[in-house]
């Protein structure tokens, strides 16, 4: 079923719309420079941003001797406050630290947390599993870049889109690794299915920035020739993964309009279905990447930091 957009986004989607259409006539192909371009342009829609008391750019030393650049947030670096490892969107291919900047601060200003945003390697330069294996040893060691740093001890992590995939990759690889511990995740219209076979992805697939067409490209790029055939790609997705009661706990956004709605959904019957702590909120006229339009949408953003807050502080 297709959704029906917020009458917020109509002018919005009219403008991105003819883009997309002069694009196709004109015969423009995506290339990585052009669609991380794109993608930065939606910082003009968030100049909403909260002063927060600590923020430094940091990094984590890796096994090969490179550095892996984070930004840390503290709203109270004096206070013992929960850790939020934030692992950004766009497509495995795009974003960065300095486009998600407003969502790190306000996440740290609304749910008053330590917030720690990693700049993990991107596709198609360094395909899967590159940006995995950057965000898992983050996650591991994210004490190393907390020195001065109060915090309570709690680990969760957050992501939107990629970032969600990322998070719940990480959530399957922890059967598989000890070191990995995760104690809450927050999923923003999360990526889960690499096969892209849930029906949204073609009802919403055109109109609402999100186009199915490019979805199939970024997946092209961040696998290149990493996994060779449809099974290893849809052993990469982690709707396919393994559902158990001790996942944790989980809180997931799902958006009426994204091409990647009913994935999501998935995802939340999946862990319901094994007996695992999950809630979910739908925000029914929102398009994917509605975290990065506030300035648009600002009612149904804060009413998803608030969701937020209360999710990761609540008690047990």
């Amino acid at each position: 079923m297709r959704g029906i957009v917020s009458p917020k986004l109509d002018d919005f989607l009219a403008a991105t719309n003819k883009a997309i259409a002069d694009a196709k006539a004109q015969g423009i192909q995506y290339t990585p420079t052009q669609v991380r371009a794109n993608l930065d342009k939606l910082a003009a829609l968030m100049n909403v941003k909260p002063s927060i008391d600590f923020i430094e750019d940091r990094a984590f030393t890796m096994a090969d001797g490179r550095s892996l650049q984070a930004r840390v947030y503290s709203p109270n670096p004096t206070k013992p406050l929960p850790v939020v490892m934030h692992f950004h969107g766009g497509g495995h291919m795009c974003g960065s630290v300095a486009l998600y900047d407003p969502v790190s601060r306000q996440l740290a200003h609304t749910a008053q947390c330590v917030v720690i945003c990693v700049e993990y390697r991107l596709a198609p330069e360094h395909p899967y599993p590159a940006g995995i294996h950057d965000c898992q040893h983050a996650l591991i060691h994210y004490q190393d870049v907390l020195s001065g740093i109060a915090h309570d001890g709690s680990i969760a992590i957050m992501g939107d889109s990629a970032g969600g995939a990322i998070c719940t990759t990480l959530t399957m690889n922890r059967l598989k690794n000890p070191a990995i511990r995760i104690d809450k995740q927050i999923l923003i219209y999360p990526s889960v299915d690499y096969t892209m076979s849930s029906a949204s992805v073609s009802s919403n697939g055109q109109g609402f920035l999100l186009e199915q067409a490019r979805v199939r490209w970024y997946f092209q790029q961040y696998f290149r020739h990493a996994l060779a055939n449809e099974e290893e790609v849809k052993r990469a997705s982690p709707l396919f993964g393994a559902f158990d009661a001790d996942m944790p706990a989980t809180l997931v956004f799902t958006a009426g309009c994204d091409p990647l709605r009913d994935e999501g959904i998935a995802y939340v019957n999946a862990m319901q279905d094994a007996g695992a702590s999950v809630e979910h909120c739908h925000l029914d006229g929102m398009i994917h990447a509605y975290m990065l339009l506030q300035d648009l949408v600002s009612e149904e953003c804060q009413t998803t930091y608030q969701r937020i807050d209360r999710f990761l502080n609540a008690e047990g």
